[in-house]
């Protein structure tokens, strides 16, 4: 059964950095700082709907916070990982708020899993947009959170301020060095009253289009996966706030499905035109075919005839391809 996430937002606390792309009020939809009674409350509801959940605690900072909250929000998660009703804690924070002290906190109230917001490995990027850290941090931080035991995630954004294609390319092999278990992809969303923002308004920055972001992140996708990486969360949550506020840059609701549709399209242009049976799990059927079957109409006037099989005993985007005669 696929295991789920109950998300806790903890937005802004604990950052002392005003990063160039930031607004977390827009990003997550929420204004007001979640209480411990606010995670039992989320667990209980996701739990009476029966599935397999992890709590998660994103916005980006957790570490950084107020000690006090940070460990009265953790003693009202770790119960539920004590009685196996969830099967561990996740949380996400910055690459400078990770040290040996902290790991041991977290590791006594059962968090699973760390997630470093890295979001390039080129210190000029990451100047440029006021992360406040080094690459260097982010090697650090991996390498103690890999030696304390926990399960390593790293998070990485394209179109950044200053940043290129070929940029983040040389962040992922990068990541690959560190041999994270998970990597998130967020492609850079212009959202108003940042620096971005202001940037973008003088046209000192130009965004990534959709179409460039997509096809940029389907490379970045093939990179770790073929490393044996998996690519958790592609594009930003669809939050009706975000849609609603954007300003420009590559966000759609469903990125993911478009950069999964990118990836199953490439790979059968890895074979030469012709007639082929291809068989993909059911769920990734409507992702080989595309929106709109936009994904059929190209491959078909590059010379390429699809018989679709759907195969349970495949995943995701794998997918196998047998040549058939043109009348078969």
């Amino acid at each position: 059964m696929k295991k789920s996430n109950i998300a806790i937002f903890v937005p802004h606390l604990g950052c002392k950095n005003d990063c160039s792309f930031c607004n977390q009020r827009v990003i997550t939809g929420r204004q007001a700082q979640p209480a411990p009674d606010d995670v039992r409350r989320s667990v209980e509801t996701a739990l009476a709907y029966g599935g397999v959940y992890e709590i998660a605690f994103f916005g980006g900072s957790f570490t950084a916070v107020d000690r006090h909250y940070m460990t009265a929000l953790l003693e009202a998660a770790a119960p539920y990982v004590d009685g196996k009703t969830v099967t561990g804690i996740r949380i996400s924070t910055r690459p400078d708020a990770v040290d040996e002290e902290v790991l041991s906190v977290l590791k006594f109230y059962h968090v699973t899993s760390v997630e470093l917001g890295a979001q390039s490995m080129s210190d000029r990027v990451l100047r440029l947009n006021g992360r406040g850290h080094s690459a260097q941090a982010v090697r650090d931080a991996a390498c103690r959170i890999r030696k304390a035991g926990f399960s390593l995630g790293l998070q990485m954004m394209t179109g950044l301020y200053g940043d290129t294609d070929a940029g983040a390319i040389y962040t992922a092999k990068k990541f690959i060095v560190l041999h994270p278990d998970t990597v998130r992809i967020y492609p850079t969303v212009v959202l108003p009253h940042t620096k971005l923002a202001a940037l973008y308004e003088n046209g000192q920055y130009v965004p990534q289009t959709l179409e460039e972001a997509v096809a940029l992140c389907a490379r970045l996708y093939a990179m770790f996966t073929q490393n044996g990486i998996r690519v958790i969360r592609m594009g930003l949550h669809a939050e009706q706030s975000m849609q609603q506020a954007k300003l420009a840059g590559a966000y759609h609701p469903a990125f993911g499905e478009l950069v999964a549709s990118r990836v199953l399209r490439d790979r059968i242009l890895d074979y030469p035109p012709g007639h082929y049976r291809v068989y993909i799990c059911p769920g990734s059927v409507s992702k080989l075919v595309g929106q709109k079957k936009e994904n059929i109409r190209a491959l078909e006037a590059l010379g390429y005839h699809l018989q679709i099989v759907r195969d349970r005993a495949l995943q995701d985007c794998d997918l196998r391809l047998e040549h058939v005669t043109e009348n078969a």
